[in-house]
């Protein structure tokens, strides 16, 4: 198992994110469950929303089985209910009462959902417990700590990156989105997300494939060394900046 709590604690330092790096992974069988250390059965009623809080900032491990009480939506969405077009049918009527103008158009939606496929179980807990390896990491942080990672992983390897809004339902933005291309995907939390998941006003979310987690926080050391870090320090609007940038910008020749 890779030591995620140092790579957490790296990640969390170097953006001085306010709530811990999480990760998440299904399990094809329930009992697979039982190997994760400190992994607390939920079973209260809830929807996948408030998941994420209870492990990044209540620091809780937070396991689930496609049994348990959450919502159907949700469970279709992440990995713990396979879904027919009956029950996006049914999605699509509540989305036109709600989010959409029609259920059409709710359809559409449905359609559009990057779904996981389904298992029995997965799991979401703080990656500083490192009790078990995840299939994707969600890390929240305001606009700026979220700008920083991306840079850093731009600086070990560039990729031009994009970003989806799919509207209510948009944790599969983030997460659903990563798990299914292998690629790191950047979210605007929704209102599901920020209600009853407590996500800040200020905060969005990027997921990273396990694998990037060492470029983020290699590109970040790299740019800390030319004097790119967080928090970032304000040149002013009104003064001249060229002076300052000079010594970034080097114009000499090589």
């Amino acid at each position: 198992m890779e030591n995620w709590a140092e790579k957490s604690k790296a990640l969390k330092e170097k953006l001085c994110l306010s709530s811990e790096p999480i990760g998440y992974k299904r399990f094809e069988k329930a009992g697979e469950l039982d190997s994760v250390q400190g992994m607390m059965h939920w079973k209260q009623p809830s929807m996948f929303c408030q998941v994420p809080f209870m492990a990044r900032v209540g620091g809780l491990t937070v396991g689930l089985t496609s049994e348990d009480n959450v919502g159907e939506r949700c469970k279709r969405i992440h990995g713990l209910l396979a879904t027919d077009e009956k029950a996006m049918l049914q999605e699509a009527k509540m989305l036109s009462r709600t989010w959409m103008p029609s259920v059409e158009e709710g359809l559409k939606q449905q359609n559009d959902y990057p779904r996981i496929p389904p298992g029995e179980a997965i799991v979401v807990g703080p990656l500083s417990k490192g009790n078990f390896d995840p299939e994707v990491i969600l890390i929240y942080g305001n606009p700026a700590q979220v700008m920083m990672l991306m840079c850093g992983l731009q600086k070990v390897r560039y990729e031009r990156f994009q970003f989806h809004f799919i509207g209510e339902g948009a944790c599969v933005d983030s997460l659903g989105q990563c798990y299914n291309t292998g690629k790191p995907a950047l979210a605007i939390p929704c209102y599901g997300e920020r209600s009853m998941g407590q996500v800040k006003d200020d905060e969005i979310v990027i997921a990273l494939p396990p694998s990037d987690m060492d470029r983020a926080i290699n590109g970040l050391e790299i740019l800390a060394k030319i004097g790119f870090k967080y928090p970032i320090s304000s040149i002013g609007a009104y003064l001249d900046p060229n002076p300052l940038l000079a010594n970034y910008y080097s114009r000499k020749k090589e």
